[in-house]
């Protein structure tokens, strides 16, 4: 039987979901830096634009989740937004405009090369993409969930 306060599972529940955050961000741009840095995959315009929402994630987030603080949510979360609006951007270029063959070049390499495809529809945006969409929903609500409980 459990001894633990609705206020002391809610505080746990607020730090697993900062956890989550910080650890998708740290997954992703660990990703992306071994795509590049290992693979010599080159990035194209909008990856870099994807990574400049993403790397500052992994500082601030893993900030917040050491020192407890969840009003980080409003500052991460405009930032994941924007981020996640690229890379849905990014996948509609290379899903559909690069079928279609009206796809165009967004710098040196184009947006919709398909550096890797797991399983037929699993890309480097798509990825990015999940990534931003679980640091949103964990982050959600957060700052709510923290002074419900006090």
């Amino acid at each position: 039987m459990s001894t633990s306060s609705k206020p002391e599972r809610s505080a746990r529940n607020v730090d697993t979901r900062l956890f989550i955050a910080w650890a998708v961000s740290v997954i992703a741009t660990g990703g992306s830096l071994y795509f590049s840095e290992i693979k010599g995959y080159i990035p194209c315009d909008l990856c870099w634009f994807q990574r400049i929402f993403m790397y500052p994630l992994t500082i601030v987030l893993g900030i917040a989740y050491f020192k407890d603080d969840v009003g980080i949510a409003k500052y991460v979360l405009p930032l994941s937004f924007v981020g996640g609006g690229i890379s849905l951007y990014h996948v509609t270029i290379q899903r559909i405009f690069s079928a279609t063959g009206n796809a165009v070049a967004c710098g040196k390499v184009p947006c919709y090369t398909d550096y890797l495809n797991w399983f037929g529809f699993i890309t480097i945006p798509l990825l990015a993409l999940i990534a931003f969409i679980i640091i949103i929903v964990a982050l959600w609500g957060i700052g709510k969930a923290s002074k419900s409980s006090l």
